[in-house]
């Protein structure tokens, strides 16, 4: 290649680097990306269970994806599965994201609506660990946060949920979940 097509193709990239910040440096999430299974012991009430968990973190447009699934089994041989997935994109503060679960009127992803008894989600990064945050408002007017702590790992992440309702412990779940991809 020319000396001078290669410094037009340098200039370039400096110049879109310079317009696009975020084309030049890696994203704090993007450490995350990756799709993670394993079992996690769950403490309802004292008792143990186990619970298979797969999550998903991807890039979208905006930001990033969390997807997640839970599968239980019960006494009698029943099988829950729960899935969830949430779009988060950046706010305004450092490491923190505002997740875009519903879009308004004019096409823009927003939350939801959590006096309307949506839960209120965001996410935040600290270091190699990703919380993602989800506060409901009870029909009493009372609180219920979940936590859920994805902390990477040389093989995966490490996952601590919690569920607190009105300052009480509801539930915890700790997990080692192995990367697949």
């Amino acid at each position: 290649m020319a000396p001078a097509v290669i410094r037009s193709v340098y200039v370039l990239a400096l110049v879109l680097a310079a317009l696009f910040p975020a084309w030049a440096a890696a994203q704090p999430y993007q450490k995350f990306l990756g799709e993670y299974e394993g079992s996690g012991l769950v403490d309802p009430d004292g008792t143990l269970q186990t619970r298979d968990l797969k999550v998903t973190i991807s890039e979208t447009e905006s930001g990033f994806r969390v997807s997640w699934v839970s599968v239980s089994r019960g006494s009698g041989g029943t099988i829950k599965r729960k899935a969830y997935t949430i779009d988060f994109q950046p706010s305004k503060r450092d490491g923190v994201y505002s997740a875009a679960m519903r879009t308004d009127l004019f096409g823009n992803r927003v939350p939801l609506d959590p006096m309307a008894g949506d839960p209120y989600v965001w996410a935040r990064i600290d270091g190699e660990t990703l919380f993602v945050y989800a506060m409901l408002i009870n029909e009493q007017g009372g609180y219920e946060m979940q936590v859920y702590k994805r902390t990477l790992t040389p093989t995966g992440l490490d996952l601590d949920y919690s569920r607190v309702s009105d300052g009480e412990v509801l539930r915890t779940i700790s997990a080692e979940l192995k990367r697949k991809r």
